[in-house]
Formats: C-alpha cells, structure tokens, sequence
C-alpha cells in the first residue's frame, strides 16, 4: 500500500524558511511526478510546484523563486523549501504522486505564518 507522509511544517514568523518533505513508502517502484499543492481556508487548493522523475520543474503562479522543488528518487522523497515566508503562504500543504497512472495524497502539513 503507497502512503506520503509529509512534514517539516510549522510555525514561522514571516521572512523566514521552512523545508517540507514528503516520503512515500510502499510499493513506490514507478513514482512519477510528484507536486505540493497548498490550500488556505476558504480558497481553492492550488499547485505550488511539481517535478518529474528527471528532475523538471514547474511552479504555480508567484512561487519561484522564494519556493524550489527538488527530489531523492533513492530515498523516494520530495522536498520543498521555502524561503522569505510571508503571511498569505499559511495553508495546508499537501504532497502528490503519480504512481502506475494513479494518484495518491497525503494527509497534509500546516504552514502558518506570522506577520
């Protein structure tokens, strides 16, 4: 069974960093592309980066480059660093795969910041 357990998140006061990661375990053979997607309360859930098994990019509007994406295909992790946080980044952020043409979440991790 494929799980992506997300953490690194947290309280931060504005300007400052955070690095997320997510791991997926399991039958995790054929991982794709994997994304952070973000959703705060009362808005719509939205793409903040992806990346593909090569190692391409993209990001969601305003993203980059305060965000990068990168990826451990050995250790079947992604990771997202955050960087110069500002308060309207507060929003669960949550992890994607693409594994075997299916997609899988994870549960999420908090992200606030303070101003």
């Amino acid at each position: 069974q494929v799980q992506l357990v997300e953490s690194g998140g947290g309280l931060v006061q504005a300007g400052g960093s955070l690095r997320l990661s997510c791991v997926v375990s399991g039958s995790a053979s054929g991982l794709d592309t994997m994304a952070w997607y973000r959703q705060a309360p009362g808005k719509q859930r939205e793409l903040v980066a992806a990346i593909s098994p090569g190692g391409g990019t993209k990001y969601g509007d305003s993203m980059w480059p305060r965000f990068t994406i990168s990826r451990d295909n050995a250790k079947n992790t992604m990771y997202l660093q955050m960087n110069s946080l500002k308060p309207e980044d507060t929003a669960v952020y949550h992890c994607h795969a693409v594994l075997y043409a299916r997609d899988y979440w994870g549960q999420g991790t908090q992200v606030t910041v303070s101003s």
